[in-house]
């Protein structure tokens, strides 16, 4: 029952992790259009802002065209009066007032040029975004349909899955199939592992030895008490030498016999006498003693010869002070002479 129980998990095991990961490709696939998607909200933003501007920048020009067409009209007429005028004074304030309306016309004028200029880099600013914003947008939407296309393709494959696990589920426990795909979900496609020599092949833990017990009783569905992943007996390597390896030796002396039976004794390896390896190091030569004997006779020789220069020196010393002591007394002799 247990065993069969492992059998259809095995099988679940893989078709539970083939669904999971289309299920995940299937969410991951709208995450590819979220960065385009955002791009052109921006774009769109953008322009409404810049469209703002340029409606603002045209009715200043609107204004700055009303105003100085307004200072040409006046200047027009101050110029028209000119004909009627009788008095230098009026012919001075008349004057006057032609400057001060020329002077509003050509600066009117100049604001009026400067804002048209901007008026148009923005207009042709806004049409490329638009046409760039087009272009994303349908961009865009042939991206959703292949997403779309993607999708349906991968719900198809996620169909055929679930027909495939409903063949095993039934006569599972509920609990038991919720456990196992919540761990399946957490533990990247693997919910079931297999038991080898006291140690979880999931985990890579060594297990206590009341567990490993229960698992090879197969007794019931055991879970691994540090991965939480479902373990199952599939029997021990066993270490040491096999049969065969013991064997080796005879069946290579058999087959080299079978070539020459003359050019190997087996009984003939074993009476030899054991090679003695290291003696010509530890042990020296017999020619060597001589040169040693030599050597220590040439000492002897050397502790000698000094000795005896040690006690030349020596009687050297001692003839010296002789000498001296002779010298002394002849001295005295001929001092008493000489007295008398």
């Amino acid at each position: 029952m247990v065993q069969d129980v492992i059998d259809r998990l095995k099988s679940l095991q893989d078709i539970l992790s083939e669904k999971f990961r289309i299920e995940n490709e299937i969410k991951d696939l709208p995450k590819a259009l979220s960065t385009k998607t955002e791009l052109v909200s921006r774009m769109k933003k953008s322009y409404i802002d810049k469209s703002a501007q340029y409606d603002e920048t045209k009715a200043r020009v609107r204004e700055l065209r009303e105003q100085m067409e307004g200072a040409e009209r006046d200047r027009e007429k101050y110029e028209s009066q000119m004909d009627v005028i009788k008095t230098q004074r009026e012919y001075e304030a008349l004057d006057k007032e032609i400057r001060d309306a020329s002077e509003r016309e050509q600066l009117f004028r100049k604001d009026l040029q400067k804002e048209e200029k901007v008026l148009q880099e923005m207009s042709e600013t806004l049409e490329r975004e638009a046409s760039l914003i087009k272009q994303q947008e349908t961009e865009l939407e042939e991206e959703q349909q292949k997403i779309k296309s993607e999708t349906d393709a991968k719900q198809a494959q996620i169909a055929a899955l679930v027909k495939e696990e409903k063949k095993l589920t039934p006569e599972l426990d509920e609990e038991l199939l919720f456990k196992f795909e919540r761990i399946i979900r957490s533990k990247e496609g693997q919910g079931i592992v297999a038991l080898r020599k006291g140690v979880c092949t999931g985990c890579q833990m060594i297990l206590p030895s009341q567990f490993v017990n229960e698992v090879r009783e197969g007794t019931g569905i055991r879970f691994c008490p540090y991965c939480s992943k479902i373990v199952f007996f599939i029997g021990d390597d066993e270490g040491g030498y096999s049969d065969t390896e013991a064997e080796g030796l005879s069946d290579i002396i058999e087959a080299y016999g079978e070539e020459d039976e003359d050019s190997f004794d087996f009984e003939d390896v074993l009476d030899e006498e054991p090679l003695d390896i290291g003696d010509d190091e530890d042990t020296p030569d017999e020619e060597e003693e001589p040169e040693a004997d030599e050597e220590f006779e040439e000492e002897e020789e050397e502790e000698e010869e000094e000795e005896e220069f040690e006690d030349e020196e020596e009687d050297d010393i001692d003839l010296d002070e002789d000498d001296e002591d002779l010298d002394e007394d002849e001295e005295e002799d001929e001092e008493e002479e000489r007295e008398e």
